[in-house]
């Protein structure tokens, strides 16, 4: 019987801790919440994984506490991601964050919407640093074991060395996994992280403002059918008229 669970994130090259931790020094909050999480993935057990032929993305979100208004709006756009998939076999979606004291989690595969839709509004955001390499190394061994067709990162700010990051950016690069970072905000140094990170990797960067839900909304579905259907399907729903897949087509790397 399937198991979704939530493993620990870390970047080096060995199989994902199979047990969820709250990190110390974060209190009473900290253990509610995740008591929280882990009793509604006890009730999602029961239900097979799906979407085993489907496109595969990677939808990573920096869950520190800046990001509130963003992650709120991400729970509901998340769906938008499936929709836009159906008609070309579907997708399956594995949600990664980070937050707090150095706390990074990854879900499952899921191809159920509301099951992911329902595991994000149990998570809060909390002050921290941001973990890019841990996100990028965790797709990377994804990537190894079966083909990823994108890696979708939304965040605000960037507080790693960029070499490192393009270090990792060049794993995915090897393993054809293009990386799609979504900037709210316009801080310089995130801008020239997810920049390279983005040319490295053959994906996209695009910047946009906060509140802008509906925009941020169009970008993810065109992402979504790029991962299910490859650059034809985007070129496909851009012929359409999709003002994503067309913003999308045009900040693609070569």
């Amino acid at each position: 019987m399937a198991r979704f669970i939530l493993s620990s994130v870390t970047d080096r090259n060995r199989p994902l801790s199979k047990t969820t931790t709250v990190p110390s020094g974060l209190g009473e909050a900290a253990r509610s919440s995740s008591s929280e999480i882990e009793a509604f993935l006890e009730k999602a057990r029961t239900m097979a994984p799906r979407g085993e032929g489907q496109g595969r993305l990677v939808f990573a979100l920096d869950a520190t506490m800046s990001r509130q208004p963003t992650w709120d709006q991400a729970c509901v756009i998340q769906a938008e991601m499936f929709d836009a998939t159906a008609a070309l076999g579907g997708l399956s979606v594995k949600l990664v964050y980070f937050r707090g004291l150095g706390e990074c989690r990854a879900s499952r595969w899921v191809a159920d919407p509301q099951m992911l839709g329902g595991l994000m509004s149990r998570i809060d955001c909390r002050g921290g640093f941001t973990q890019i390499r841990k996100v990028l190394s965790h797709v990377a061994n994804e990537a190894r074991e079966k083909r990823v067709g994108a890696l979708v990162y939304v965040g605000d700010a960037c507080e790693e060395p960029v070499d490192e990051l393009a270090a990792r950016a060049g794993e995915l690069a090897l393993r054809g996994v293009p990386a799609f970072l979504f900037q709210e905000g316009s801080d310089a140094t995130a801008s020239v992280a997810f920049a390279e990170i983005a040319r490295l990797t053959g994906g996209a960067h695009v910047r946009f403002s906060a509140g802008a839900g509906a925009e941020l909304a169009k970008l993810l579905r065109a992402v979504a059918a790029y991962a299910a259907g490859g650059r034809a399907a985007l070129a496909a729903l851009e012929k359409r008229g999709d003002d994503g897949a067309r913003l999308l087509l045009g900040r693609l790397s070569p």
